[in-house]
């Protein structure tokens, strides 16, 4: 039997709440299956299993608010099922106990019972009534009024039922409470905001960082992207996030002391490069979703993968494998202005980039000044893991990357 525990989507996530079951007692699930949607103050995550089985219990009901590491369903697995329904072994003939040995069970085990009906009855399994109690019933939510709330920081689920369906609260119900208590809540995104501020100044005190920074020319990359999306609609054109990724995840398969985690005093490296895409939240904060594999992702698969998960990420629909698995991270602020970012590791991590943006300056080749583009890219790293001596390696081979993109197709 597997016990499934509310999960960890961040080292800034302390709760979490069952938004809606997609699965009930007695159905069967397969690894990668989504069974329940839970609502962070990140959004909506979906929880998928990692085991084939079949569900026999949900702890945890529908609204209900849990810290990390709670129990919230029963799991019982494939292999225990298989085990449990063997027929039993059928004795041989040689195998067979003997009359007398039977007749003597039987005598024996007459006497054994006649003794224990003159003991005081075995009361162990009568159930305890104290756990029968009803459980504090979370009203139903309509999903405006649901945001409403968010947005005012009520907490709805300690609300009485609603005027909507099934005493369901809907918007007017919401407002209602806060024409009633307007001072101000905490909301999510302070709460958030707490959160990032706490797993930073942790990261800050605990991991020994040290900063590289390295200018990249992108003239090569802009014209063979100039060249690829000449005759591509918008939507299906590459952006030089995607060739600044997939360059990235290619030379960090040669640097594994920065793709990995640290943990319980030691790093242990990860075979594979899920590269963290850190996204900015419309409501405030940021999330960090695994882009899997991303060492084999060509250009379009890379610009596919970073467009679908900026739109789940702030509609609410990322996995949870997505927020659990990346093993470093990739923070890009050059969408909003600025030429540079000196990122904080988030640990359990070793490293993290920070890409600028994109800009036209002076460039000196062989004593002759020109216009370039550019890119500054920086390394935060874990200095009990790595030196600065292996960073710069591993920028300048993403650098080698960059001026050759038609390898990274």
């Amino acid at each position: 039997m597997k016990i499934l525990t509310m999960p960890s989507f961040g080292a800034d996530m302390a709760k979490g709440s069952i938004v809606k079951w997609n699965v009930k007692p007695g159905d069967h699930v397969s690894k990668g299956d989504i069974v329940a949607s839970i609502e962070t103050m990140k959004g909506l995550i979906d929880m998928e299993v990692y085991d084939e089985g079949t569900i026999t219990k949900l702890v945890a009901v529908e609204g209900e608010e849990l810290e990390i590491g709670r129990p919230i369903a029963e799991l019982q697995l494939t292999n225990e099922e298989s085990s449990n329904n063997k027929p039993e072994q059928i004795p041989t003939d040689a195998a067979l106990p003997s009359v007398e040995t039977i007749t003597t069970q039987v005598v024996n085990l007459s006497g054994k019972q006649d003794k224990e009906d003159k003991k005081t009855p075995n009361i162990s399994n009568i159930p305890d009534h104290s756990e029968l109690k009803p459980k504090p019933q979370i009203p139903k939510i309509s999903p405006a009024a649901r945001f409403r709330a968010k947005e005012l920081g009520i907490d709805w689920r300690q609300l009485a039922q609603g005027n909507g369906p099934n005493g369901a609260l809907q918007l007017n119900d919401i407002n209602a409470v806060y024409e009633m208590h307007p001072e101000p809540q905490e909301s999510p995104s302070d709460l958030m905001r707490q959160a990032i501020a706490s797993t930073v100044s942790r990261s800050k005190r605990d991991i020994p960082h040290y900063y590289l920074q390295l200018d990249m020319l992108l003239d090569n990359a802009v014209r063979w992207l100039r060249e690829h999306n000449a005759d591509l609609p918008p939507n299906k054109r590459i952006l030089i996030n995607a060739v600044i990724y997939s360059a990235i995840a290619r030379a960090l398969t040669s640097f594994p002391a920065f793709n990995g985690f640290y943990r319980d005093g030691h790093y242990e490296s990860s075979d594979s490069v899920h590269l963290g895409n850190a996204i900015s939240l419309r409501q405030g904060g940021l999330m960090v979703a695994a882009i899997h594999d991303a060492q084999h992702l060509g250009l379009i698969e890379m610009m596919e993968k970073i467009t679908d998960q900026v739109n789940r990420a702030r509609k609410g629909g990322l996995r949870m494998s997505e927020m659990q698995e990346a093993t470093v991270t990739v923070s890009n602020l050059g969408d909003r202005g600025s030429d540079s970012i000196q990122s904080i590791i988030l640990p359990p991590q070793v490293a993290i980039f920070g890409i600028g943006r994109q800009r036209t300056v002076p460039w000196i080749v062989d004593n002759t000044v020109s216009c370039a583009s550019i890119v500054s890219m920086s390394l935060a790293a874990d200095h009990r893991v790595s030196d600065g001596h292996l960073g710069a390696r591993l920028l300048n081979k993403i650098n080698k990357y960059l001026q050759k993109p038609e390898t990274l197709i």
